[in-house]
């Protein structure tokens, strides 16, 4: 798949699941956010047995999710998410090595970014979203917006304290797309559907009311 595609499936989400758990779990859960209409999850490198856990959703899902790598903060990991197929790269942390690798592959490449300055060093190094870390989950939608008034055409990814109940205050604040971890993780792969409806229903009717 082309990178533009990649990018658009992402941006048609809205939102991913970041996913730090054993390769069964991490199978229930990515059933359960896609049957509740998020198809994209992030599989974290924290985990030793990832990249059996990335192999195991491309084989019971197939294309109806994509799959991308989290925690990718070298060069060795970029290179062992790439070749286990991952859609996107994703990182707490700006890194050139991994950023020439995802120009390389043509893979989208989601750094963190802890001041304006870094985070338009990696726009201009070829970054697709900014994951502003740590401070977007600490400091609240706020600070997207004084982050996107100098700089609108900043992308940016938001990841930390994300749920149903305020995820539209992070779209109106300028993010172009949501990580979620605690909402989309816990409970029976049911329950993680239902979580992942309810924050689909909520992205949509931001963006039918922005229209």
């Amino acid at each position: 798949m082309k990178k533009f595609d990649l990018i658009q499936r992402i941006l048609a989400s809205g939102a991913l699941a970041v996913v730090r758990a054993k390769p069964k779990r991490v199978l229930e859960i990515a059933e359960g956010i896609v049957g509740g209409g998020i198809p994209v999850m992030e599989i974290s490198y924290t985990n030793s047995d990832a990249p059996e856990a990335i192999d195991l959703v491309h084989q019971r899902l197939g294309d109806r999710i994509l799959v991308g790598a989290g925690t990718v903060n070298n060069g060795a990991t970029a290179k062992d998410a790439i070749s286990h197929g991952v859609g996107f790269l994703y990182s707490p942390i700006f890194d050139q090595e991994v950023m020439s690798l995802a120009n390389e592959y043509q893979i989208p490449y989601a750094p963190g970014c802890s001041t304006v300055t870094e985070a338009v060093h990696a726009m201009r190094a070829g970054a697709t979203f900014i994951k502003y870390f740590p401070y977007g989950g600490l400091l609240g939608p706020d600070i997207i917006k004084t982050i996107k008034t100098p700089i609108p055409e900043m992308p940016l990814l938001e990841s930390g304290g994300v749920d149903a109940s305020n995820v539209q205050q992070w779209f109106k604040a300028g993010v172009d797309v949501v990580g979620i971890g605690s909402a989309l993780s816990k409970g029976t792969s049911q329950e993680i559907e239902a979580s992942a409806q309810a924050i689909r229903q909520e992205i949509d009717a931001f963006r039918s009311a922005a229209k």
